[in-house]
């Protein structure tokens, strides 16, 4: 099977280098392309097959061929990301995130969590923060460390994000009532599963453009869930992050920062002006990639054969077109 051209046009593969490791990994690869309605991204992430990456593909191909959903902002406020790095590098990382005075800190425990939110707050003392566990934490682990970071902290924590994968766990977390709970995995990693019950388990929705199948399908989700939602990346480039922008420019109530700062954590973006944010906001726009900047990430030749094999074996499979109609 050959990649289908006549519709990801300028199929091109980056390889971008992050400043330092994220969810594991120090490149982030990726696939745009060009539509009829103009630059789209294809990235999931390298470990994803097929049947996960199915719903990126639909959000890709929504973004470039449709036209953007009716936005109600032109602006969004986003907050800034902290990965676990020494103590030393918290002010170097928070330096990117220009105004931004919500901080979203990666967490695995209390010791070491515990010392970048009291650097972020040395920082940024007015700081609202959220802990992102990423599911990181059983029951009698999640209530311990929450316990230690309220004593320790306060009320400066705007919420905690996927303390637990399981959804008892979260109930149970929520029913507590120490401190307002966000979920991500439990929304995008089942995406078949009744969402209404989430509103028992979380007070607030996390939704990304890609991994949930794009605007319209969020919209559907978010109705669904019936929680206040916050808009993040899936550590994408500036031309996935606009979509993400779009989408959060999309929703009529928007009580929180969104997470779309993450251009900050990557070498270089591949936009020119790049996608950072300015006085702690982010300006909802189409953006293109940069010639120059495309040449110099592009990635090698191997790599492109797998994303084009991983587009067309996606883009072929049974089903696949009749469910973008």
């Amino acid at each position: 099977m050959k990649l289908p051209t006549e519709i990801f046009r300028d199929f091109t593969v980056l390889r971008i280098p992050l400043r330092q490791r994220f969810r594991g990994i120090d490149y982030r690869e990726v696939a745009l392309f060009q539509g009829d309605a103009g630059w789209s991204e294809f990235s999931p992430f390298l470990e994803y097959g097929a049947e996960e990456s199915r719903t990126w593909l639909k959000a890709s191909l929504d973004a470039a061929y449709k036209p953007w959903p009716t936005q109600f902002r032109s602006e969004i406020p986003i907050n800034a990301t902290l990965p676990i790095v020494p103590v030393d590098q918290v002010s170097r990382v928070l330096s990117r995130f220009t105004g931004c005075t919500t901080v979203k800190i990666k967490v695995d425990d209390f010791e070491i969590g515990a010392g970048l939110v009291e650097e972020t707050l040395k920082i940024i003392p007015n700081a609202k923060v959220r802990l992102d566990v990423n599911g990181g934490w059983n029951l009698a682990q999640a209530r311990t460390y929450i316990g230690q970071y309220l004593e320790r902290f306060g009320e400066v924590f705007e919420y905690i994000e996927q303390p637990s994968h399981s959804l008892n766990d979260l109930r149970e977390l929520k029913r507590d009532g120490s401190v307002k709970i966000a979920v991500d995995e439990a929304i995008r990693k089942n995406l078949s599963a009744p969402m209404e019950s989430l509103r028992n388990a979380a007070d607030i929705a996390i939704l990304k453009w890609q991994p949930i199948g794009g605007f319209e399908a969020a919209h559907i989700l978010a109705d669904r869930i019936g929680l206040p939602v916050v808009i993040s990346s899936a550590l994408e480039s500036g031309i996935g992050i606009s979509h993400n922008l779009v989408l959060a420019a999309s929703f009529e109530k928007l009580d929180y920062a969104c997470g779309l700062g993450t251009i900050s954590l990557f070498e270089s973006d591949i936009c020119e002006p790049p996608v950072v944010a300015k006085n702690g906001l982010l300006e909802v726009k189409r953006v293109v990639p940069d010639p120059e900047l495309l040449k110099k990430y592009q990635a090698a030749p191997e790599r492109v054969e797998w994303w084009s094999n991983r587009v067309t074996e996606i883009f072929e499979s049974e089903g696949f077109r009749e469910e973008l109609a």
